[in-house]
């Protein structure tokens, strides 16, 4: 878990590094050991394998961390740092992004230092939905599974057969 510096710091701006896939604690680490302030937001996220399920630490924004940094700091080092693909720019210089939401990200954590998010709606396999928005939009189907990445797989039944359909979470809800 990656710590962050405290935001009031004096002349310290947060910026956005994009990093490579699934690579954000090993930047976070090496951005700390140049003495950049970081701050990785993360979650735990309930994975199964072979019949267990365990929750993982897992970053908010993959692929994304906070960097906070002074104007008298050289910045490109960052860029330079293995992992970073980039930060993100604003034409020649790294983009500021406000403290606030740094500082919200940081005053939602628990107490282990995660950021807990809303409850999942509780679907099981058969449920029968409704699609409430996108091209699928008040089509009834049925669960199937969830997915990685917020995703769900439903079975749609439409012209007369059954279409396995695999859309956002959030376009889905629970059926009456």
């Amino acid at each position: 878990m990656s710590e962050a510096a405290p935001a009031s710091s004096a002349g310290l701006t947060w910026h956005v590094a994009q990093t490579q896939s699934h690579r954000e604690a090993l930047v976070a680490a090496e951005l700390t050991k140049q003495g950049f302030s970081v701050f990785l937001p993360q979650y735990l996220k309930q994975v199964r394998h072979a019949r267990r399920v365990s929750n993982v630490a897992a970053a908010l924004f993959p692929g994304y961390l906070f960097v906070g940094f002074g104007p008298d700091v050289r910045w490109r080092a960052v860029n330079g740092t293995r992992g970073v693909v980039r930060l993100v720019m604003a034409g020649e210089s790294p983009a500021p992004i406000t403290k606030e939401i740094v500082e919200g990200l940081i005053a939602r954590r628990d107490a282990r230092g995660y950021i807990p998010l809303p409850p999942r709606a509780a679907m099981r396999i058969g449920d029968s939905v409704r699609v409430v928005g996108g091209s699928f939009a008040d089509t009834l189907g049925l669960f199937e599974e969830m997915r990685d990445g917020d995703r769900v797989a439903i079975l749609l039944d439409l012209l007369g057969r059954k279409l396995r359909v695999v859309i956002d979470e959030a376009l889905v809800e629970k059926a009456a």
